[in-house]
């Protein structure tokens, strides 16, 4: 058997197939190395019923997790899971080898990842090229629900929310400044509080506020990660990878084409293209 594995900060995906065929899934807690320590990845694993039945009988595993990027991280999230799946072969690349690979296959390409994190690189058919935009959320991940979640909040605090909307935010969050902040700087992972109003921005998608905080995230990814690699890269199809870039297909679009850029792609859940490139 063989598992495959996207991880954001907010949320694992896993995925398990025999001969080709998917024959168990799962979602867990993310497993990002930089935010989540030993004993919280083996908790929540051991939290999975599926994953508990299936460790013995899974012989490899592909994990691609934001986090992950450089080869001490890998070897580091790679040396906590062996501890739960003892019989596995187990390769740990980041998120963005992942979109990568679900995006391209072997062929050539740049890819635009907005999630939960963001990112962008060129993909010359093997490996992505390494750049400076995966500077995690607090100087980077311009776009992702994260971004989008510091936005809405900072919108919400001061007070520059529509009342419609800002009497349906309090309604739905129960929030007010100090536990915002509270939440933010005194308790751990920010950044899954930060990504956990995304489905307000789906339920409010039509309202005009909404859109204007997509649009601007949007458009800061492009301008800040996007058009660069254009520029370094010129004539390649351009493919977004992640649930930012799927649930707010249309707008991302639109934006990009404003900015001239032609969208080759967009695939919201890269794990389908993962598992059938890795099992067969």
């Amino acid at each position: 058997m063989v598992a495959v594995v996207y991880s954001g900060s907010k949320a694992a995906h896993w995925k398990i197939a025999r001969e080709g065929k998917t024959v168990a899934e799962c979602t867990m807690p993310g497993i990002n190395p930089c935010h989540n320590n030993e004993k919280t990845i083996l908790d929540a694993l051991n939290k999975k019923t599926i994953l508990i039945n299936n460790a013995e009988r899974i012989k490899k595993i592909y994990v691609f997790s934001s986090g992950a990027s450089s080869e001490a991280r890998s070897k580091e999230l790679a040396l906590i899971l062996s501890k739960f799946f003892k019989f596995s072969e187990i390769s740990v690349k980041d998120d963005l080898y992942g979109a990568a690979v679900a995006a391209c296959y072997n062929n050539t390409g740049i890819v635009a990842v907005l999630g939960s994190g963001s990112n962008c690189a060129y993909f010359n058919g093997t490996i992505p090229k390494q750049n400076n935009f995966g500077l995690g959320f607090i100087l980077g991940d311009e776009g992702s629900s994260i971004h989008l979640g510091k936005m809405l909040l900072k919108r919400f605090i001061q007070g520059k929310l529509p009342k419609d909307l800002h009497r349906a935010f309090t309604q739905k969050a129960n929030l007010d400044r100090p536990l915002i902040l509270e939440r933010i700087y005194r308790k751990p992972m920010p950044e899954q509080f930060l990504s956990s109003f995304f489905d307000f921005f789906v339920e409010h998608r039509a309202h005009p506020a909404i859109q204007e905080i997509i649009d601007q995230g949007f458009d800061q990814f492009i301008q800040t990660y996007l058009l660069p690699t254009i520029k370094e890269y010129p004539e390649q199809e351009i493919h977004f990878v992640g649930s930012v870039a799927g649930q707010f297909e249309e707008r991302l679009i639109t934006m990009a084409e404003k900015h001239g850029i032609n969208i080759t792609t967009i695939i919201k859940e890269p794990i389908y293209n993962l598992l059938n490139y890795y099992s067969n």
